[in-house]
């Protein structure tokens, strides 16, 4: 089924999807991958995000390169690792690709939170990015965490509610 989120999600869009579900996320979606998502999780705990809103929210596990953004394995140790802690301080879907832990899994369900897969279509997403801002930690270059606004940007619920399609 064909579902649209606009960001931020609330608690009661994440209730409503179901594994298998076809999704088009517009809105601000944030960037990151192993280099950067243990630093913002770090931020978190320091109570120190400044301008960065988690609430509602979309991380993508990938980096901005100039050759456009395509997922990476969300099951790296850096990735995998912070989504319980994203969750918790507001972020409602997590992209990317590959099998995550049932352990993970199961924190997602705690905190009303998804995963979802997105093919790697690195030249089939530029079209769907509206803007780009960097958000944080500059120096990490493209694995810096960078806000995009994007319309339809397509993924398919790859866990939620203690199920995934692995």
């Amino acid at each position: 089924m064909r579902k649209e989120l606009v960001t931020p999600i609330s608690e009661s869009e994440i209730c409503s999807l179901q594994v298998g579900d076809m999704v088009y996320v517009s809105g601000k979606i944030y960037c990151g991958r192993d280099a950067v998502l243990p630093k913002i999780c770090k931020l978190i705990d320091e109570g120190n995000l400044g301008d960065i809103d988690l609430q509602g929210s979309v991380v993508f596990h990938t980096a901005v390169s100039p050759a456009g953004v395509g997922p990476t394995s969300s099951n790296k140790v850096e990735i995998e690792g912070s989504l319980a802690k994203l969750s918790q301080a507001g972020v409602k879907l997590h992209l990317g690709k590959g099998a995550i832990s049932a352990d993970t899994i199961a924190k997602l369900e705690e905190y009303n939170s998804a995963f979802a897969v997105i093919p790697p279509v690195t030249a089939l997403l530029g079209s769907n990015i509206i803007t780009q801002r960097l958000a944080a930690f500059p120096e990490l270059g493209m694995e810096a965490f960078y806000e995009l606004e994007v319309k339809d940007y397509p993924c398919i619920i790859a866990a939620v509610h203690n199920k995934s399609i692995y």
